[in-house]
């Protein structure tokens, strides 16, 4: 959603949106979890997020499907390095060694495989009705300029 929001909107929105939706669906996921809805290691999460934005900043005017896509892996790589950190430094899972933070990278992953597959298949439903609406759907509503 980000690196879309970042490829497709204005730029204070691209930032805004997925911080306020973020802000907003933390504590009803933190609710339903029974975990606290927010956390110093958000700060990696929602930074994560700021970075996929700026990252679907360079995807801005593009329809190209190998760049989306690439762009879409990178972002994937990103988070895991980010989020995982994160992780490894706020809680208490791992010693704050550079073991500690290895077997913290390896534990995660995988679940590295379904960030990915999840990343891939969302960019492509988002980038493609995108590209689908806006070549139907808005082709239809346009209004010819009288001469």
């Amino acid at each position: 959603m980000s690196l879309f929001a970042g490829a497709r909107l204005p730029v204070w929105q691209a930032y805004l949106i997925p911080m306020v939706l973020m802000a907003i669906t933390d504590p009803i996921l933190g609710a339903f979890y029974g975990v606290p809805a927010y956390s110093k290691y958000q700060l990696f999460i929602y930074g994560s997020f700021l970075i996929s934005v700026w990252l679907g900043r360079r995807l801005r005017g593009t329809e190209s499907v190998p760049k989306i896509a690439s762009f879409a892996l990178l972002n994937s790589m990103q988070f895991f390095v980010f989020s995982n950190f994160g992780s490894w430094l706020w809680y208490q899972t791992y010693p704050r060694t550079l073991t500690g933070l290895a077997d913290c990278y390896v534990a995660a992953i995988p679940f590295f495989g379904w960030t990915i597959a999840g990343d891939l298949v969302y960019t492509g439903v988002l980038f493609g009705l995108h590209a689908w609406l806006s070549r139907t759907v808005a082709a239809r509503e346009r209004v010819t300029a009288a001469a």
